[in-house]
């Protein structure tokens, strides 16, 4: 048969002999012998008996759960605290020079402190049960009365005092059905003087209404009593605002409930800490009114749509500052805040949060939220409540219709409502002398906005501070951005320009954001004009690319001469970003020339070979996740193996001797021994016996007749870029005025003449080469501006024409110029002209001011060249040690009309 006891504090389970008390099982005195069949068919019963409780008893458990709230779970954890000392005992926390226990917390108890101060445990029994002389424990359930004769049971004395003279006691004693909030007898006790004198004098008025306002005309237990819950009491339907907290504390108007759930046959009865008071105003009402608030409430009137907010219904605590605290603040600073909206906005954010944090719910210091966004911690030291572990609150629980507000002597500063300047810590003070001592403050005024990249003290070694002042005022000018850069607008492969002009990369990673060699710290501020950024190290801006990097360095040689070999070498050269673990001369030890001759034979394996040694991406040693394998996919396809332990880095398990080599196209990690894949075997014997012979750190696989499969080269970047010119370097030359012409023609190569006259003063070259017919071309420059007309016959030629080097110069009588163009893309011409002149020597053409006869002179030179020229010519003499040359030039003549 199964058995279910359901008594306070202890639930058993039994089932045949087997009882669970607790979850044990517990054996009754056995049954009478029966026969082996028999015994085995009820062991069987009994486990599926056994089996069906163990499932009641956790739907039960289930049930109590979802029906138990914070303060009933707290209660439960001080029952099993207590269980050495009989049944329906909690443990309490008492703190030592105080009457004030508590339901602990796991927190407080193994801390053995509240509020900072010691505590001593107090077994008593737990609500609603009483002890019984000579017995464990307290065995027994407390007398159920009506709420009035409860108030004996709780020992609330000058409750039920008041309750007699007041008239009250008719309605507690009676039928109905209440909640009341009973203030204890020390509660009436602490109550001023002059109020309670007050309410004693007037009994039947003002004391009656004040307890009518400790009451509800419902039956409340605590798990009736929900966080941000209103109620309306007896005394004119008024609010009373309960608040349950996660710590297990109810209150009602921020007093402590600390005797709960005493249940009378009229309704139940609630202890608490203090005497509550009706309350009639919202936090905009007594912002306004009250007298130590004027500061606090002209600055709310800059941000009037934030004060309307606070008259609304809602659950806010607010910090006010007072007026003394805002005369410690710096009468500049104020202005500035004050003359910011924005700012005006976070600075009084900062002093609310979105919910009601009643003093006597503070066990411990937390972390909460405000409404500017960023955290602040609210504590307790003994009786007093703490800001970020300052003791800044002059008084408590100022309760109104929508929160509740604190009193501080210290106005809070949020980060946002400072200068970037004034974020800068203590870890990185060394950053801000030296930018100070080396004049770039000025670059960070108030209405300016930047980023600072400040590395910590740490990373300014004797090296750095012995450096030339000139050049460590560039490295740190790399360290000011001149954009407001926060934390979360970071991403990966962004580019941020610096003071000095210079642009820095972004590495985002798991665990870590870098920017360019040194990775970022926890503690990244936002500041109201800017940003500050912690660095564990000085920024070092990259000049070369990895090929320059390695071929510079000289242990690399041999490497680069197989990537040569392999093809790849561009790769090394190009934009973009990769890492590079390189090999040094010392892996390729006893290399002989045949060995070489064998590796590069097949282009497929060498690439293979080669392309592990890459992956896409920036990955640095910050960038790496400690102590654990971080997997990089190569170029080749399979993946490297990188630990980070102790700032060094392991590859494949094989040590990295020098890493976070930076580039400008990616970074370099140097390796003392060729890369292989593990899972990748090799198809020739030959050069399975060349691998083992460089690599010792795994075991090769041989599978004969394996092939390398080749790799497609789409990583090598291949650009061509096309260039239209729309004007030429000008050369300015005393008049006469310069003009040139030039003709490419399709038709064979036609008269060669080269003028040398006198003492040659210039020397011009030409070399025509045709090469496929299509384009007839003229290029007139006059007074530098070019102006050209191009005529397509059949076939159509298509040409793309990419200009790689123009420069000019001018000096006095010496003109220097080199064109060269190069055709690229298919059939066309190509042009390759020097001019060479020491002295200037003018060419007289006609004079095209007149735009009419631009085209009638194009047309009469178009026509004389087709008919061969009718210059004359004239002999050619060489100049000692220049080869002959040829060009089409024209005689000097009289200018046309």
């Amino acid at each position: 048969m199964l058995e279910l006891d359901r008594s306070p504090g202890i639930r058993s389970v039994s089932v045949g002999s087997v009882q669970l008390i607790g979850g044990k099982q517990v054996r009754r005195p056995g049954l009478p012998g029966l026969g082996g069949r028999e015994r085995l068919h009820r062991g069987r019963s009994k486990m599926k008996l056994l089996f069906l409780a163990t499932l009641a008893l956790l739907a039960l458990s289930y049930l109590d759960q979802v029906d138990s709230s914070a303060y009933d779970k707290i209660v439960s954890h001080s029952r099993i605290r207590a269980r050495n000392q009989g049944p329906n005992v909690c443990a309490l926390q008492q703190v030592m020079g105080t009457k004030k226990k508590y339901f602990s917390t796991c927190r407080n108890w193994y801390k053995g402190s509240i509020c900072g101060k010691k505590a001593v445990v107090l077994y008593e029994c737990c609500p609603g049960y009483m002890k019984l002389e000579g017995m464990l424990g307290c065995p027994a359930v407390a007398p159920i009365d009506t709420v009035y004769k409860t108030l004996d049971l709780v020992k609330a004395d000058i409750t039920k005092q008041y309750s007699d003279i007041s008239r009250i006691k008719e309605e507690i004693d009676g039928s109905g059905t209440y909640t009341m909030f009973v203030p204890s007898d020390d509660a009436w006790n602490q109550l001023d003087g002059t109020a309670r004198k007050a309410l004693e004098s007037n009994v039947n008025n003002e004391l009656y209404n004040m307890l009518h306002y400790h009451m509800v005309n419902k039956r409340l237990l605590t798990k009736d009593l929900k966080n941000d819950m209103s109620l309306e009491s007896i005394y004119n339907n008024l609010g009373l605002y309960i608040n349950h907290y996660s710590n297990g504390i109810v209150t009602v108007n921020c007093a402590r409930i600390i005797n709960a759930n005493q249940v009378a046959k009229n309704g139940v009865v609630h202890v608490i800490d203090r005497v509550i008071s009706a309350v009639g105003n919202t936090i905009k009402e007594v912002i306004n009114n009250h007298e130590e608030l004027g500061s606090l409430s002209a600055a709310f009137n800059v941000e009037s749509s934030l004060l309307e907010k606070l008259g609304e219904p809602g659950h806010y605590t607010l910090f006010a500052p007072t007026d003394d605290a805002f005369d410690k603040v710096d009468r500049d600073v104020i202005e500035r805040i004050l003359g910011d909206k924005n700012v005006v906005q976070a600075l009084l954010k900062y002093h609310l949060l979105s919910s009601v944090q009643c003093s006597e719910a503070i066990m411990a210091g937390s972390v909460y939220e405000t409404m500017e966004g960023s955290t602040i911690e609210i504590g307790c030291d003994g009786d007093s409540l703490t800001v970020n572990g300052i003791k800044m609150v002059l008084k408590k629980d100022i309760v109104t219709r929508n929160g509740v507000i604190h009193l501080i002597d210290q106005v809070l500063m949020p980060d946002s409502a400072k200068q970037v300047t004034e974020l800068i810590g203590g870890s990185q003070s060394t950053f801000s002398d030296m930018v100070s001592e080396l004049g770039l403050s000025a670059a960070m005024r108030p209405e300016t906005q930047y980023t600072l990249l400040a590395p910590l003290n740490g990373a300014f070694n004797e090296e750095v501070m012995s450096m030339d002042q000139r050049l460590l005022k560039i490295i740190l000018e790399n360290h000011i951005l001149k954009l407001k850069v926060t934390l979360s607008e970071l991403y990966n492969g962004q580019l941020l320009e610096t003071l000095g002009g210079k642009f820095l990369r972004v590495f985002v990673y798991r665990t870590a954001v870098c920017i360019e060699n040194a990775c970022m710290v926890r503690g990244s501020k936002e500041g109201s004009n800017g940003a500050i950024h912690l660095l564990t190290s000085l920024i070092k801006l990259p000049t070369t690319t990895v090929y320059e990097m390695l071929e510079a360095d000289g242990r690399f040689t041999v490497f680069l001469s197989l990537m040569e070999m392999a093809g790849l070498t561009d790769l090394l050269r190009q934009e973009g970003g990769y890492t590079v673990f390189a090999p040094t001369n010392d892996a390729f030890d006893g290399l002989t020339k045949e060995d070489m001759t064998l590796l590069t034979s097949d282009v497929n394996a060498l690439r293979t070979i080669l392309l592990y040694h890459f992956s896409n991406g920036v990955f640095i040693n910050g960038g790496l996740e400690g102590g654990v394998t971080n997997l990089l996919k190569t170029i080749q396809g399979n993946n490297l193996q990188v630990m980070s332990v102790n700032n060094s880095i392991q590859v494949n398990s094989v040590d990295v001797p020098g890493n976070d080599l930076m580039a400008s196209n990616g970074v370099v990690h140097v390796v003392k021994t060729l890369l292989y894949p593990g899972d990748l075997p090799v198809g020739r014997e030959d050069l399975l016996l060349l691998l083992k012979k460089l690599i010792k750190y795994i075991k090769i696989k041989f599978v004969s007749g394996f092939t390398y499969k080749e790799i497609p080269l789409t990583f090598i970047k291949r650009t061509i870029t096309t260039h239209i010119v729309e004007s030429v370097p000008e050369i300015k030359v005393s008049d006469p005025t310069i003009t040139k012409y030039t003709r490419i023609i399709e038709t064979q190569p036609i008269i060669t003449e080269v003028i040398v006259e006198g003492n040659a003063t210039a020397t011009d070259i030409t070399k025509i080469i045709k090469t496929s017919p299509g384009i007839t071309q003229i290029t007139k420059v006059i007074e530098s501006k070019p102006v050209v007309k191009v005529i397509e016959e059949d076939p159509k030629v298509t040409k793309v024409t990419r200009v790689i080097e123009s420069h000019s110069a001018s000096s006095d009588g010496e003109i220097e110029e080199f064109t060269k163009l190069l055709g690229e893309g298919g059939p066309g011409i190509t042009t390759v002209t020097k001019v060479i002149k020491s002295e200037p020597h003018i060419i007289e053409g006609p004079d095209f001011s007149n735009p009419d006869q631009i085209d009638a002179e194009s047309e009469r030179i178009a026509k004389l060249i087709k008919k061969g020229g009718s210059q004359k010519r004239a002999a050619v003499k060489k100049s000692p040690g220049m080869k002959r040359k040829v060009r089409l030039v024209r005689h000097p003549s009289k200018r046309r009309q």
